[in-house]
């Protein structure tokens, strides 16, 4: 049964924002006056984000809930495994607190075996996926592409001709799918004049300072990011891909961003509430890291991944498109990146690749958000976070815990 607690991990969440946004007594404040992932005040805001942002409805749709059963493994708690930097020991339920969890739901064969829930989040809830949104995204936009609605050969301003003088303009659909841009834009979380606070507020996700006379919109930024670079030649993580992507999807589809998701999977899964996309104020969802999910029904998607497409009785995302995604892309144009933590690895449609001998590949955003796909463990483990520091700083922890976990399920299967 899942359960819902107070205190540590969620020793960090501020007396008084477990009432509401902003704490009794203050001033209303919105996104354009402080920032939503200030910590502790991410711990609230990022399980309420529509109290705060405009956001637009991706419907579950009139069907029943799909059903998850249930196989407890307590023990989870205290399985222990060993850090690789540094050889130290730990726990699953110690790297939850590490990251300031918010919630974690582990499915072993389309089981919950796992179930927790801190903070302010709970089973009701809805938590922002960050850069898990990436993936969501990247998956329908390999769904039209693989129908022949979006040609992954030709160049963006064949199908947004206000992006013809910015850089996406001469860049392919696939470029932008993959990552392999080259732009003048800087993701360096650290830095708070860098492009990806720029963008974040051009959307009115951050406060703007006063005097502001930056973009209006997501879609007004991308229409000044200039080229660095060479179109093609190597792998660099850049949400501004991923909001290029929802334009297209909305152009050709001829539908915004948050209906084509609900009509093509959020509708389908059997989820158990909608979701939402923080829009901005012209009505473009973000879609680089705007969605909001119930914390179960995110861990359907994965499963829905896991099992080729195919949930809910029904092939969902067509096989070839979630086979394209697990084949990854060129391991040596994501090299060039200098993800050291992540040697071998690669980037395809918006899906981090670990091609390994588990076959896994995963959804990962800032502040702790993962959604993780082991294939050979039968697992898939959704988690939602807040902490303090955006990029992900978490991974030294979180994958060997998720490695951890998976080898237990593996290793009880064998002794059962």
């Amino acid at each position: 049964m899942n359960t819902h607690e107070t205190t540590a991990p969620n020793a960090a969440l501020a007396d008084g924002w477990r009432d509401g946004f902003p704490t009794a007594g203050t001033a209303t404040q919105r996104p354009r006056d402080r920032s939503i992932f200030q910590f502790p005040e991410n711990r609230w805001a990022f399980s309420n984000l529509r109290e705060l942002q405009p956001t637009r409805n991706v419907s579950r749709g009139n069907g029943p809930v799909s059903v998850l059963p249930r196989a407890e493994r307590p023990e989870l708690d205290a399985l222990g495994f060993t850090l690789p930097a540094d050889g130290s020991r730990t726990d699953w339920r110690s790297a939850l607190a590490a990251i300031h969890a918010d919630g974690a739901v582990v499915l072993h064969r389309g089981r919950i075996v796992y179930e927790r829930y801190f903070g302010a989040l709970d089973e009701r809830g809805q938590h922002m996926a960050m850069s898990v949104t990436k993936s969501v995204v990247g998956t329908v936009g390999a769904m039209l592409a693989a129908e022949g609605a979006l040609d992954e050969n030709a160049v963006v301003a064949h199908y947004i001709p206000e992006l013809a003088a910015s850089a996406f303009g001469h860049a392919t659909v696939r470029q932008v799918m993959d990552m392999t841009t080259g732009i003048d834009y800087s993701e360096d979380y650290t830095d708070p004049d860098a492009g990806v606070w720029k963008h974040a507020r051009a959307g009115e996700l951050l406060p703007r300072p006063a005097g502001y006379s930056g973009a209006e919109g997501y879609r007004q930024f991308l229409q000044t990011v200039q080229g660095r670079g060479t179109h093609g030649e190597a792998f660099a993580y850049r949400t501004v891909n991923t909001d290029v992507l929802g334009w297209l999807i909305g152009r050709a589809a001829g539908q915004p961003l948050a209906q084509v998701l609900s009509e093509r999977i959020w509708s389908r899964l059997g989820a158990e509430q909608d979701a939402a996309f923080a829009v901005d104020g012209q009505g473009a969802e973000f879609a680089g890291g705007g969605l909001c999910t119930g914390l179960r029904d995110l861990a359907r998607l994965g499963e829905m991944m896991r099992l080729g497409g195919f949930f809910n009785g029904t092939q969902i995302v067509p096989e070839a498109v979630v086979a394209d995604i697990r084949r990854g892309a060129d391991p040596a144009r994501f090299a060039l990146a200098g993800y050291t933590r992540l040697a071998g690895w690669s980037y395809r449609n918006m899906w981090w690749v670990a091609h390994d001998a588990r076959r896994t590949f995963t959804a990962q955003g800032i502040h702790g958000q993962a959604l993780h796909i082991d294939p050979e463990a039968e697992m898939v483990v959704a988690r939602f976070a807040s902490h303090p520091m955006a990029a992900n700083a978490h991974l030294p922890t979180s994958m060997p815990a998720f490695r951890a976990v998976a080898e237990h399920l593996m290793r009880n299967d064998a002794a059962g």
